[in-house]
């Protein structure tokens, strides 16, 4: 899901998929709001990439979460339903491996959701901690969407629906896995019956990407971040543009690697490591310039983004297969969502025409 401390003891983050069950469910996603950017692919999408082989993936188009704060611009956020659908597509996401679809479409989450909501307390959902940070940086104070509050349990939902047993998250989302389980074990305790289960954080090893500006993470909303589909200038652009150390004036001056942004998107797309620490300890001990660096790093992003701007377009063109993968994909997911909630139901005795 979308990448703090946790209230109580956080999960443990799983690091392989061989610890957990030999045939894990994931489910994973994003919310619509404009196309995916480098930090997509670090952070998320190269995961999920692997995830497909080993897993039962179901990646999640999150529109109804993304209208939580953006209800004035719902046009947007539903535009950029097929946008991030074909981000996924061109980075190698294979639809007969992993089910896309769309959480509009699922009425069943919604259902599900308004259930699981009588076993939280509005005190429990204003202490998560990532909650708290979003109302923060929003600047909502009192004025806090009812559906953004409830953020948690409609994310608990998409969850506990598919009986997923991984979601790979940022640290930031910890506590999100965290009451996800707390409102499982709530949910079965009330009805004296195993009916859902509970999941486990799998962390990125890669941490967060650093905006170009040096100031924040990379960012759609901020206008720091290099999307997948970029074009070739627009990548010199950025990377001519990118944070290094201010203090480093001349060549022939030591630098300061932490905090450098080109340093940061080396450390992610850089494959060899040896080659990187050389650089690192030259631009410490003074005589290497940024410009050098830049053009490395551009070397690299050129590279990388290349072949998925070049799908990206293929698949921009033939909108209509998009939709029809979204469709296939919705339906597989409706389906099993539908057979969870039915549990539910009968579970809590409101099954009454079955």
């Amino acid at each position: 899901m979308k990448s703090d401390r946790g209230t109580g003891a956080t999960p443990k983050a799983s690091t392989t998929i061989s610890t957990l069950l030999s045939k894990p469910v994931v489910l994973t996603g994003d919310r619509t709001t404009g196309p995916l950017h480098l930090g997509h692919y670090v952070g998320s999408l190269k995961t999920r990439l692997k995830l497909q082989d080993e897993t039962e993936q179901y990646l999640l188009l999150a529109d109804i979460q993304a209208l939580t704060d953006n209800i004035g611009r719902h046009r947007e956020v539903s535009e950029n339903v097929i946008e991030v659908a074909i981000d996924y597509l061109a980075v190698g996401i294979d639809p007969n491996k992993s089910t896309i679809f769309i959480q509009s479409q699922v009425p069943e989450l919604a259902e599900l959701s308004m259930l699981l909501l009588n076993l939280v307390t509005v005190a429990r959902l204003e202490r998560n901690p990532t909650i708290k940070e979003e109302i923060r940086f929003r600047g909502f104070e009192r004025d806090i969407p009812a559906g953004f509050l409830i953020y948690p349990v409609s994310q608990a939902a998409d969850i506990a629906a598919f009986k997923a047993t991984i979601v790979p998250v940022g640290e930031d989302q910890l506590p999100m896995i965290e009451q996800t389980n707390e409102l499982v074990r709530s949910f079965n305790a009330s009805v004296n019956q195993d009916v859902l289960v509970e999941c486990k954080a799998l962390l990125s090893s890669v941490g967060r990407l650093p905006g170009i500006d040096g100031k924040t993470k990379m960012s759609k909303s901020m206008d720091n971040a290099i999307r997948l589909g970029a074009e070739p200038d627009e990548i010199r652009k950025a990377v001519n543009r990118m944070y290094t150390d201010s203090r480093h004036l001349r060549v022939e001056d030591p630098g300061q690697v932490e905090g450098n942004v080109v340093f940061s998107l080396l450390d992610a797309f850089e494959p060899d490591t040896q080659r990187l620490a050389e650089l690192k300890h030259h631009y410490q001990s003074g005589g290497l310039a940024d410009s050098t660096l830049k053009r490395l790093l551009e070397e690299r992003l050129q590279a990388l983004l290349e072949p998925i701007r070049l799908r990206r377009q293929r698949l921009a063109m033939d909108r209509g297969e998009v939709m029809a993968v979204l469709k296939r994909g919705t339906e597989r997911a409706r389906n099993k969502a539908a057979a969870t909630v039915a549990e539910v139901k009968r579970a809590l005795g409101l099954a009454y025409f079955v």
